[in-house]
C-alpha cells in the first residue's frame, strides 16, 4: 500500500488472527489512515487489542464478517479460510467484500497452495458435497474478478494471493426474461 499524500486511506482486514499480516499493513499506514480489524477469535481479538492498544489508527471488532456493518474502504486484505465455506456464505461474504470497496479499491486474499486439494480429498458424504460446491463458487468469484494471482513460495505452506477488484455486470448481458403474471380466463 503506498501512502497518497493529502488523502487518508480506509482499511478493513477480515480474519487478521495473531496479526501477522496486519503488522505489515499498520507498517505502510499514514497517521491519518484507518484499519478496521473483524476477528471471530474472541482470544485473538484480544491479543489484537493489547498489540495495537496505543494505535488510535485500529478499530478492532470481534465476530463474524455477517454480524458488523461494513464502511467503505480503499483496501480489504482477507484471511479467512473460503476452502471450508459452504458456496452461500462464499458468496455472501465475497458480495459484502467487494460492495464495501471504494472506486480504484482492491481485495486481497490467501489460500494455501494444495488447501483445495487436502479439503477435496479428505472430505466425505455430505461434507464433500458442501466443500464442492463452496469451491466451485470460490472458482466462480475468481474468474470473474481477480486481476492478479501470486504465489508466495517463502511462506510455509506456500500461499497463493488473489488480487480482485469488482467489476460491472456484462456489457453484452442478455436481459433476463420477464414474465407477464397476469391471470387470464381461457
Amino acid at each position: 500500500m503506498i501512502p497518497n499524500p493529502g488523502r487518508s486511506r480506509a482499511v478493513l482486514e477480515v480474519g487478521p488472527g495473531t496479526g501477522a499480516v496486519t503488522r505489515y499493513i499498520t507498517d505502510s499506514l499514514g497517521r491519518l489512515d484507518t484499519v478496521d480489524l473483524i476477528e471471530a477469535n474472541p482470544r485473538f481479538a484480544d491479543l489484537l487489542r493489547h498489540t495495537y492498544a496505543d494505535d488510535p489508527r485500529l478499530r478492532i471488532h470481534t465476530g463474524l464478517i455477517q454480524e458488523h456493518e461494513l464502511g467503505s474502504y480503499d483496501t480489504i486484505v482477507c484471511g479467512l479460510p473460503f476452502a471450508n465455506f459452504d458456496a452461500r456464505t462464499t458468496e455472501e461474504i465475497f458480495d459484502r467484500l467487494l460492495g464495501s470497496l471504494r472506486p480504484g479499491g482492491t481485495m486481497s486474499f490467501f489460500g494455501y497452495v494444495g488447501g483445495e486439494t487436502i479439503r477435496r480429498t479428505f472430505a466425505d458424504g455430505v461434507d464433500r458435497e458442501r466443500t464442492l460446491a463452496g469451491l466451485g463458487a470460490l472458482r466462480r468469484i475468481l474468474r470473474r474478478h481477480t486481476f492478479r494471482t501470486e504465489t508466495v513460495l517463502g511462506n510455509l505452506p506456500p500461499a497463493r494471493v488473489h488480487h480482485l477488484a469488482p467489476v460491472s455486470p456484462p456489457a453484452h448481458s442478455e436481459p433476463a426474461p420477464t414474465c407477464d403474471c397476469r391471470e387470464t380466463s381461457p
